[in-house]
């Protein structure tokens, strides 16, 4: 009976941690909104996601955002074959998203960026610093990649950002 203690007691511990952890809130402590902007992206993905309750203020997530008509079918890109319109409608669109949830470039903590010819670079990150202006650069990583999500598009930015709340 004494070798079997151990293993008794260990089985009444493991019981009663396990009906404390299943009487704990499910809830992980913060609150989480997706929100989508363009009509042809409903039901397919989130274009922006926030997080509020972690302290530092609300956290906006933004999807992929590329030359993309917002107000147009779905795959409709602009500006084909110039990465530079391109890029500065892209930023436009993200600007305007990010003022929606209450935040703007100066609140954006993390870039990454994909474009499909890297001979590019150059352009895009001219791109970069006239839409940042003299506010200092996020983190920032730049992808190749073969293909984006529609033929046309030469690039892709996903944006994270820290609102005031």
């Amino acid at each position: 009976m004494r070798r079997y203690i151990p293993i008794l007691a260990g089985a009444a511990f493991s019981a009663v941690a396990l009906s404390a952890a299943a009487q704990q809130p499910s809830s992980p402590g913060y609150e989480k909104k997706e929100f989508t902007h363009s009509a042809w992206t409903k039901g397919i993905f989130s274009e922006a996601v926030t997080v509020k309750g972690i302290g530092a203020g609300k956290f906006v997530y933004l999807a992929g955002v590329g030359a993309e008509d917002e107000n147009g079918p779905r795959g409709n890109v602009r500006h084909h074959n110039d990465l530079v319109a391109q890029c500065e409608y892209a930023f436009d669109k993200i600007k305007r998203v990010l003022a929606a949830h209450g935040a703007s470039l100066n609140h954006v903590v993390k870039i990454t960026s994909y474009l499909t010819d890297m001979k590019n670079r150059v352009p895009y990150g001219q791109c970069l610093t006239r839409n940042f202006g003299a506010a200092p650069l996020p983190v920032h990583t730049l992808i190749g990649v073969a293909a984006l999500a529609f033929p046309e598009m030469m690039l892709e930015t996903d944006v994270t950002a820290i609102a005031p709340e």
